[in-house]
């Protein structure tokens, strides 16, 4: 969970976005990021997750609202959107965003984040054969669980 500072930041960057794209600046579109940053910093959440959460928290929103918000909170830079394999898409919050890769489960479908020196060896090594400044990449790593038990699991 981001603490206060952090949120208010990430809600002033959201206004001064939505002024200079001439868009509406509306209390449903300030709640998503109230939620999104409330939730711990490597929690992925969907769309449905996100308004289930929401609704229960008493707010009044709709999927479209939830939808189109997080998509002007990825292009502006607050929010990262993801896209692994056969899941919908996943949304996690940026303003204290370290780059980080992900290994997804393929039995139980758990995310799990994580960082290694060794791949920004490869991507400058990879740099310089293509004489190239890497700039970006995205690696996600699917695997087979080998927790007994994972209350996770999905019978295939």
């Amino acid at each position: 969970m981001a603490d206060k500072s952090i949120i208010e930041k990430a809600k002033k960057i959201f206004e001064n976005y939505l002024i200079r794209q001439g868009s509406r600046k509306t209390p449903e579109r300030f709640s998503v990021i109230d939620e999104l940053y409330a939730l711990p910093q490597d929690e992925h959440i969907d769309v449905e997750g996100l308004f289930l959460k929401m609704r229960n928290g008493g707010y009044s929103i709709s999927r479209a609202t939830i939808y189109n918000t997080l998509d002007l909170l990825v292009e502006c830079g607050l929010a990262v959107k993801h896209q692994f394999k056969d899941k919908v898409a996943l949304y996690e919050q940026a303003l204290t965003y370290k780059h980080h890769d992900h290994y997804v489960c393929n039995q139980c479908r758990k995310i799990k984040e994580f960082s290694d020196q060794r791949i920004n060896l490869i991507k400058e090594a990879m740099g310089k054969e293509f004489s190239s400044h890497i700039t970006s990449h995205s690696l996600v790593l699917y695997g087979d669980c080998e927790i007994p038990d994972c209350e996770n699991l999905q019978v295939m």
